[in-house]
């Protein structure tokens, strides 16, 4: 792994620790990070109440190219591995599900994107 490539994913993985901090300030229980499936990875698995949100954390130079940085491709994985993970923890088959997305900048306070795409 290259030097850039090496800083970008350390920045992303800080990314996603101070948002799963903040969501669970806001009253979310974090469920799991960086879940790997054979299908596909999902950054943050939250409750809150009965809702379960499947989060993708993008850490971008702006947020416009954060913004951008979710293709169709990358959403049917994510959905795929939310698949996956619903198949080994059937408690959770009665709970409201979103796929969410936080957009992060330097210097910006993260967004959070509730039900940013469906299946």
């Amino acid at each position: 792994m290259s030097e850039k490539r090496r800083k970008a994913y350390a920045r992303g993985v800080l990314a996603e620790s101070l948002i799963a901090l903040l969501l669970r300030f806001k009253g979310h229980r974090i469920v799991a990070r960086r879940y790997r499936t054979p299908v596909g990875e999902i950054d943050l698995i939250a409750t809150r109440g009965r809702r379960l949100a499947f989060i993708e954390v993008k850490r971008r130079s702006t947020y416009e190219a954060a913004a951008w940085s979710v293709p169709t491709r990358q959403r049917r994985r994510i959905v795929r591995a939310a698949q996956y993970w619903l198949a080994g923890h059937p408690g959770f088959q009665g709970y409201e599900m979103s796929f969410d997305v936080v957009l992060s900048a330097p210097w910006s306070f993260p967004t959070l994107i509730e039900n940013a795409f469906e299946v």
